[in-house]
């Protein structure tokens, strides 16, 4: 049973992303408030549940939650950036467009940029562990694969609609057979 706050505060964001391993595609991320006795039947780690899950939890968590927003950095900003520092400023865009501020922040993961004005505690393996992590991790699943969703009609050769830009042998064939596209990370080994 996933647990609903690390410090006791009502008011706890639990933050995560999606899209870092990917080969295209910008990284996401979530940040998320929950009230205390939000328990949904099958809130786990995205990774967890199905894709059908997912989309039908999303709603229920965008109802429920206290505040949620979705943040992303670019290709360019990943590359510019590496996609460590970009999936932090993904977080930090989630975090600053919160319409409630937080009192303190759970992220998933060993690492984090500390964001001014918020104190933070990473948590390996947080999105199994706490359901605002969780639940992050679900609305910036989510919103990445729709995100992709509508690049792969832009560009069905990469078959972005099934493998939502991650480093499948069907995507790297792709990329052999037709290039790179501009939503490709130049930087990352495609092939």
């Amino acid at each position: 049973m996933l647990l609903a706050t690390h410090t006791g505060h009502a008011l706890e964001a639990g933050l995560d992303e999606a899209g870092r391993g990917c080969l295209a595609g910008p990284v996401f991320a979530a940040a998320v408030i929950l009230p205390p006795d939000f328990m949904p039947r099958f809130l786990n780690d995205s990774k967890q549940i199905t894709a059908k899950r997912r989309e039908a939890l999303r709603p229920e968590i965008c109802g429920a939650a206290v505040a949620w927003a979705v943040g992303q950095a670019s290709v360019e900003e990943i590359a510019s950036l590496n996609i460590a520092q970009a999936s932090y400023l993904a977080m930090h865009r989630a975090v600053a467009a919160l319409a409630v501020t937080p009192a303190h922040l759970i992220v998933d993961g060993n690492r984090f940029r500390p964001l001014t004005g918020y104190e933070h505690t990473c948590i390996i393996g947080g999105d199994g562990i706490y359901r605002s992590i969780a639940a992050a991790s679900i609305l910036a699943k989510t919103f990445r694969d729709e995100h992709m969703l509508a690049l792969a009609a832009e560009f069905p050769e990469y078959h972005w609609e099934q493998n939502a830009g991650y480093p499948t042998a069907a995507h790297r064939d792709a990329i052999r057979t037709h290039g790179t596209s501009p939503h490709h990370r130049m930087g990352f080994r495609l092939l």
